[in-house]
């Protein structure tokens, strides 16, 4: 009991002082002291930051997890905050409050720097390759623990359908490494694709809509003619490779009046167009078609067909009969060609041009009429040529090979010994269509021939024989006379 008393009268006497001392902090161990928070404040990061929960206020050890939009990546996905004790130079604890972050090893770390979205992939859209039927990407990562596990795949971005049906690509492609190129292949031209780099379970860092390049139409399927109005008409091309932009119309007519008579016509018509009449030339005339799509890639594969007007004396198409020359001389090197105006009696007279090759078949025929000759080079022969331009309003005879010079032709000497295909040519050309019409002349310089040396020698052998036969009847003559002579002489002496 009197230990007690004493005890009491001791802290009865130490309470003044501790009481002159109430300015500094008691120990946390002493009852009454405050006690450390258990909330902190919402971080002021980068303000495209999205916490969820979405609160002003979390608890001690709460988990928070962050994203970004997207194509960011924050740099941390989940953070908690904490309270760390800090001692001063008067030995009072001080609470500051501090925010971890959690590492792809799910260990708890300091953050050392305001949390922010960051760029986790870098494409630049300059290196973007796109072809009919591929699209490569260049990437790099920027944060290489983010990038371990992207992926990479191609989509159709919209469902497709008849008759431009395309397959969907399968598959996705893990991406490795901090750069790389990632690639699409066997892709359908002309279709919208969209480009898709992920990081699992969903969040999206680079996404693009590209459309494939144009490439050539295939070519059509259908064409027939209308005997109603002699129209040619096809299908029209779908847009499945590149947007048809027009068609490309090849047509070969040879007469059957008239089979020296060819007319070739190229047109361009717009995609539009899915017909267009026949050159008349009357029945049993035979025609050779070829149609091609165009996009902008160029112009595709071309469809071919062959037509005949209906006529019962011509069951086959006419072959191709040029008309021949006449005053052939091969030591001059000129033929006389009749000629006669291609131009219609209400057009006016226009410029015809006279094309030599030393060649003669009917692709000769049909390529020379359509192409585009080149000047007169002896080195060169047998290369179509122009030999004259005519203003031909009339028939006439034309020499051709007389040497003659002019504008861009040159009527030069034939030679001996060659086959010649000459084209009197008529071109009308617009800014739509190119249409050639031709005469064709067909003739050989045959080389004259000196006659062979063996025929001298047998005619100097007859010509031999018969002196020597000339020779024996004088001889014979002479001896039947003399012995005519001797038996008559001999009685007269007797």
């Amino acid at each position: 009991m009197a230990l007690q008393l004493l005890a009491l009268r001791i802290l009865l006497v130490l309470v003044p002082p501790l009481a002159a001392q109430g300015q500094e902090e008691p120990h946390p161990s002493v009852q009454g002291m405050p006690r450390k928070p258990e909330i902190c404040q919402r971080p002021r990061w980068d303000t495209r930051l999205q916490l969820r929960p979405d609160q002003s206020n979390y608890k001690i050890n709460e988990e928070v997890m962050l994203s970004c939009p997207e194509g960011l990546q924050p740099s941390f996905t989940h953070v908690k905050c904490s309270r760390e004790v800090q001692s001063n130079s008067n030995g009072k604890p001080v609470y500051r409050e501090v925010w971890l972050g959690k590492d792809s090893r799910g260990q708890w770390n300091r953050t050392q720097n305001r949390v922010q979205c960051m760029e986790v992939l870098h494409v630049d859209p300059g290196t973007l390759e796109v072809s009919s039927t591929s699209i490569k990407v260049k990437w790099s990562c920027l944060v290489p623990e983010a990038c371990s596990h992207m992926r990479a795949m191609c989509r159709l971005a919209g469902p497709s359908s008849p008759p431009c049906e395309a397959e969907e690509v399968a598959g996705e492609e893990v991406l490795h490494g901090q750069e790389g190129t990632f690639s699409c292949s066997a892709l359908q031209p002309f279709t919208e694709y969209s480009v898709t780099i992920s990081l699992p379970p969903s969040t999206i860092l680079f996404t693009w809509l590209v459309r494939t390049t144009e490439t050539v139409p295939d070519k059509p399927e259908q064409l027939w003619l209308d005997p109603s109005t002699g129209n040619l008409t096809w299908e029209p091309l779908p847009s499945c490779k590149g947007e048809i932009i027009g068609y490309q119309l090849n047509i070969t007519a040879r007469s059957a009046q008239d089979r020296g008579l060819l007319e070739l016509e190229r047109l361009r018509l717009s995609g539009s167009v899915t017909a267009h009449p026949l050159p008349a030339h009357g029945p049993g005339n035979s025609y050779v078609v070829t149609v091609r799509g165009l996009t902008a890639a160029g112009a595709g594969a071309a469809a071919l067909w062959h037509f005949q007007t209906n006529r019962s004396d011509f069951p086959q198409p006419p072959a191709m009969s040029c008309r021949s020359a006449r005053d052939i001389s091969p030591s001059q090197g000129t033929a006389v060609l009749p000629l006669h105006p291609i131009a219609r009696h209400h057009e006016l007279p226009t410029k015809h041009q006279l094309l030599v090759a030393a060649l003669h078949n009917a692709t000769t025929v049909e390529g020379v009429c359509s192409g585009e000759p080149q000047p007169f080079n002896a080195s060169q022969q047998p290369g179509a040529y122009v030999a004259a331009v005519l203003n031909l309003s009339s028939p006439m005879d034309f020499v051709l090979g007389d040497g003659t010079r002019g504008q861009g032709y040159h009527n030069a000497a034939l030679r001996p010994g060659c086959n010649y295909t000459a084209l009197l040519r008529l071109v009308r050309r617009s800014q739509q269509a190119e249409k050639f019409t031709c005469i064709c002349y067909s003739f050989s310089v045959v080389a004259e021939q000196s006659p062979h040396p063996w025929l001298w020698a047998v005619i100097g052998v007859f010509v031999l024989l018969g002196i020597l036969l000339v020779f024996a009847g004088i001889k014979w003559l002479l001896l039947s006379r003399k012995k005519e002579f001797l038996p008559g002489k001999a009685k007269e002496d007797n």
